[in-house]
């Protein structure tokens, strides 16, 4: 017989144990991503009275696989539209938090002695905090739906884009030993044009295409479609120098916006799940207990601080960017680990030779010991609070309080030069990065035509193929003006704002002239012209004429761009798809106040039953039921007499604070998969007819077994064959061996009666 790959055995092993730890952790009520560090500490190479797994390299890619899952479900939660309504908070919480960490574990790194890079990788590697161990820990403690989840998750994302440039900063200083400002500045570009390129483009393409096929979509077709399109994602990103994780979460978050969203999540669980503990057990496996005694103290030292300074710095920014005290703990003591992002950094360090090789085990014995530690901590930010507001001088929690906490509505936007000028730098950014994007994708296709079509008219033909594909874009870029009135208007102002937004639109058409120029050179080249007998600078010349008689071209052509107005209709209606198909749309206006949530009704919800008139809805929590799906029925603005069943999904309207309260009373879902019941005293029966008994010659509907014994007759043995599930007016007949169903103890009394 052919032998297995040891992966096989080792997924066995690493399975097998994860599962029976993790079923004592939740025994023991505690998180079961400890459980699985258990479990890898167990099978892991340090531990030598159990099973080792044997192909660590294969592990480690199922780990790697785990952890892109894992981002890919956080995306699939939380979309660029939330990230934009908690931008400023999360980022000035993140900056506060790397600054912080990265000066206090500089300065920890000089105080144990270490040398100046050692320090400075410490520092960068304790700012970044673990997402997937966060991420976890929401999951066991269910508090995605709480109120500081969502700008916690969102700081997540703005750290991992800052470990993404802490990685570029720390490679410029392993290799010149110096700063680099402008390779960090074009690293911060590259991050920002291929961020907003696959979002811009994601949201375009992906929504088209499921709507396209979404009549042929089951629940197999749907989970392959959506686990290729996240690791198509990962590969882009890292073909782009990118982490797979951050093309898992950019991916989950282009679906997020799709009206499948709920069903990738509900199909990609399981999977996110399986993957998800062997990420987590090849963590444990890395837990080294000769070095946890040989570095102890330092690791002590070092586990300290981090457990200090690191929940403390996230709740200062917290506080600076404006949220109140609780909330700012509640999100702060989040921040109490270190994780995946420290192990790359680490690993950086060694491969570049400018860390010493004791300080990679260092981290992850810290990343060990914190990520036992982070859901103590998350769950210590309510006591504390608690013992900071008992303690704490009452002037002192004033200030530190967000005493706004009241249900604000803002007033209409006013539109001045500043928001104006505004407004056209963002599209301008928005038309250029998609422009560029496009004509990398027309010297791709040019490249193609090239090698098929003989010089010099391929060159020529890929020009003019370039030029169409990109024209729409352009000519948005250089032509298309929104809010005409607001222009007119600011323009008759004064002269300077007649000035500035005439130079703005000159600006404009100057770009699309550049961009159309740089095309052309690129294909119309020096080679082309010189087989034409053209010499430099002539060419130049004709090419730059060609830009501007393009650029005319594209002014005088505005009415027929109507492809591209079709495009952006596109776009803005699969970017809001999911929000259209509500029943109503909320203005935004009232979108920070109220809030459309679904929630479905669980048999064991107190409101399962009842009509909505008997319900506290109102009065306790002052939300409205909008509407109820019922299978494929769809009830909209139901009455107050409409009963509620089990299952129903119900959309309620109210503000978001209201809904949280009012959740956990409408989703009451046991998290035991397999419930428990008492042993039934039904069972299978049989007895025979006999001649004297009085059901012979008496139909079934008139014998009383039902009435009388509550028994369920199944089957009727007559002259060798059997009658299953017989009709009630089959009439019985001596010898007839009748098997039915009933409880024990009147089954007792019904073949006592016959014997």
């Amino acid at each position: 017989m052919e032998s297995l790959p040891a992966l096989f055995s080792d997924l066995a092993l690493i399975l097998v144990t994860a599962g029976i730890t993790t079923v004592i952790f939740k025994w023991l009520k505690q998180p079961v991503v400890l459980g699985y560090i258990i479990a890898g500490f167990i099978i892991g190479p340090n531990f030598e009275w159990f099973p080792v797994v044997q192909d660590h390299t294969s592990v480690e890619t199922w780990s790697e696989i785990g952890m892109v899952f894992m981002l890919f479900g956080i995306g699939l939660e939380f979309s660029f539209k939330k990230l934009k309504k908690v931008g400023g908070t999360v980022g000035i919480t993140a900056l506060t938090e790397l600054v912080t960490m990265c000066v206090v574990g500089f300065l920890l790194g000089k105080a144990l002695g270490w040398s100046q890079m050692d320090s400075i990788f410490l520092g960068a590697m304790l700012s970044i905090s673990s997402t997937t161990i966060i991420a976890k820990a929401f999951d066991d403690m269910k508090l995605h739906r709480e109120k500081f989840s969502g700008n916690v998750i969102g700081e997540l994302v703005v750290e991992d884009l800052e470990a993404v440039l802490l990685m570029v900063i720390l490679s410029t200083l392993a290799v010149s030993k110096s700063f680099d400002g402008i390779q960090l500045v074009t690293s911060m570009l590259k991050l920002g044009f291929f961020l907003l390129v696959w979002f811009l483009g994601g949201i375009f393409l992906v929504p088209t295409i499921l709507r396209w096929s979404r009549k042929f979509m089951s629940e197999e077709t749907l989970t392959v479609f959506a686990v290729g399109l996240c690791f198509m994602m990962v590969v882009l990103a890292n073909l782009a120098g990118f982490s797979s994780a951050l093309g898992a979460f950019i991916m989950g978050s282009i679906l997020a916006e799709t009206l499948e969203a709920e069903a990738i999540h509900k199909v990609t669980t399981p999977i996110k799940n399986l993957f998800g503990a062997v990420f987590f057990v090849s963590v444990g496996m890395m837990v080294d207990p000769q070095i946890l005694v040989d570095y102890w103290w330092q690791i002590l030292v070092v586990t300290i601080i981090l457990l200090i300074f690191k929940p403390l710095s996230n709740v200062a920014g917290r506080l600076i960017a404006g949220l109140g005290l609780k909330q700012a703990m509640q999100g702060g003591f989040c921040f109490s680990q270190i994780g995946e992002f420290s192990f790359i950094i680490a690993t950086l360090g060694l491969s570049y030779g400018v860390i010493d090789e004791f300080l990679y085990p260092i981290i992850v014995s810290v990343s060990i010991i914190t990520t036992f530690i982070t859901p103590y901590a998350i769950k210590s930010a309510v006591p504390s609070y608690r013992w900071v507001t008992n303690h704490f001088p009452e002037r002192w929690l004033k200030r530190l309080e967000n005493n706004d906490s009241g249900i604000k509505v803002k007033s209409g936007k006013t539109v001045n030069m500043g928001s104006f000028m505004a407004r056209q730098f963002k599209n301008m950014v928005i038309y250029l990065a998609i422009i560029i994007a496009v004509v990398f994708i027309a010297f791709f296709a040019g490249s193609f035509i090239l090698k098929y079509v003989p010089k010099p008219w391929g060159a020529a033909i890929s020009a003019a193929v370039s030029l169409v594909l990109v024209a729409p874009f352009l000519w948005a870029m250089g032509f298309k003006h929104t809010l005409l009135k607001i222009t007119n208007k600011l323009m008759e102002i004064n002269k300077f704002n007649k000035t500035i937004i005439r130079i703005v639109f000159a600006l404009r058409c100057i770009v699309v002239a550049v961009v159309a120029y740089s095309v052309i050179q690129h294909f119309l080249n020096t080679t082309f012209w010189s087989r034409l007998g053209v010499t430099s600078p002539w060419f130049h010349l004709i090419n730059i004429g060609f830009a501007l008689v393009y650029t005319l071209l594209l002014r005088i052509l505005s009415p027929a761009m109507r492809f591209y107005k079709r495009i952006e209709e596109r776009f803005m209606d699969n970017l809001n798809k999911r929000q259209s198909m509500q029943i109503f749309t909320i203005p935004e206006i009232l979108q920070e106040n109220c809030h459309l949530q679904k929630m479905t009704l669980s048999p064991d919800s107190m409101y399962s039953g009842k009509l909505i008139k008997d319900t506290d809805f109102r009065d306790n929590y002052n939300v409205s039921v909008v509407s109820v799906e019922r299978g494929k029925q769809h009830f909209e603005l139901p009455k107050s007499d409409f009963q509620l069943f089990p299952y129903d999904i119900i959309t309620f309207v109210g503000h978001e604070d209201h809904l949280r309260l009012l959740l956990p009373r409408i989703e009451v879902f046991d998290e035991q998969l397999i419930p428990e019941r008492d042993e039934s005293e039904v069972e299978m029966y049989k007895v025979k007819v006999q001649p004297e008994s009085p059901f012979v010659d008496v139909a079934l509907m008139d014998s009383g077994l039902a009435d009388k014994y509550d028994a369920m007759v199944i089957a009727i043995e007559r002259d060798g064959h059997f009658i299953l599930n017989p009709s009630a007016r089959i009439t019985f007949q001596p010898s007839d061996l009748v098997w039915f169903v009933a409880q024990r103890e009147k089954a007792e009394v019904l073949m006592d009666s016959h014997d």
